[in-house]
């Protein structure tokens, strides 16, 4: 229950702080000077806010379900049939390569943000490219664990392992499709700037979220996470 208390704070936290400088909660019919937009431009302004609005829903939803995963990893780690699993040494190269496509996405967002595409080509396909490594990775891994006798249905632990893994191969492969179609669309010369730069700008948000779930679950195998719990009980009581 602590874990999920704290996984969800921190999942509201982001969502105020990015709430907060979007100005939905101002009050334009007290502000002074305003000038009345047409229909037509007051759209093109609503709707990325709108879009990404939408985009914090969905991962707060996607955090909420790592979140109560996680917590079933704990509760039944504590049974007398838990044995646990090493954790591949494959997988330090894949966090590296998830976190290089993590900063290589938010280089494309500054590019994007300055209109230079000759930059902003090459950090988009890095990124995808190692995003796709990451996933190539993983599937790797899974191959080395059962080759070791490490399978799905051997104990709990192999189960969750395989499952969180799966989740979150899945995820990240829903965000490449997204990030194939903005690196088309940044090679195209008939894209408009601004939603190319809205695609990029979602691209990178998505790929830092999944990098927070991913690092927590890489905590979680390697036997971190147990420790950092262990403190939290210890300072809150």
């Amino acid at each position: 229950m602590n874990v999920i208390l704290i996984f969800l704070a921190a999942i509201a936290a982001i969502i105020i702080w990015w709430l907060s400088g979007q100005r939905l909660t101002s009050k334009p019919w007290l502000e002074t000077g305003s000038v009345q937009l047409p229909d037509h431009i007051g759209a093109e302004r609503l709707q990325p806010p709108a879009v990404k609005i939408g985009l914090f829903v969905f991962l707060g939803v996607v955090g909420a379900v790592f979140s109560l995963a996680v917590s079933a990893y704990f509760m039944r780690m504590a049974s007398a049939d838990w044995w646990g699993m090493p954790v591949p040494r494959l997988l330090w190269v894949n966090t590296a390569a998830l976190a290089l496509s993590s900063a290589a996405l938010q280089w494309a967002r500054r590019e994007a943000g300055h209109g230079r595409m000759e930059s902003l080509r090459p950090a988009l396909t890095a990124a995808f490219a190692l995003a796709l490594f990451f996933l190539v990775g993983q599937v790797q891994a899974w191959r080395e664990l059962v080759s070791a006798g490490y399978v799905l249905a051997d104990n709990p632990a192999n189960s969750f392992f395989y499952m969180l893994t799966g989740l979150h191969g899945l995820h990240i492969l829903g965000g490449l499709a997204v990030l194939a179609h903005t690196t088309v669309r940044a090679f195209s010369t008939d894209v408009a700037p601004e939603r190319l730069r809205l695609s990029v700008d979602l691209s990178a948000i998505y790929s830092h979220f999944m990098l927070a779930v991913w690092l927590l679950l890489f905590a979680l195998f390697a036997g971190w996470a147990n420790d950092f719990v262990d403190l939290c009980r210890t300072l809150l009581t």
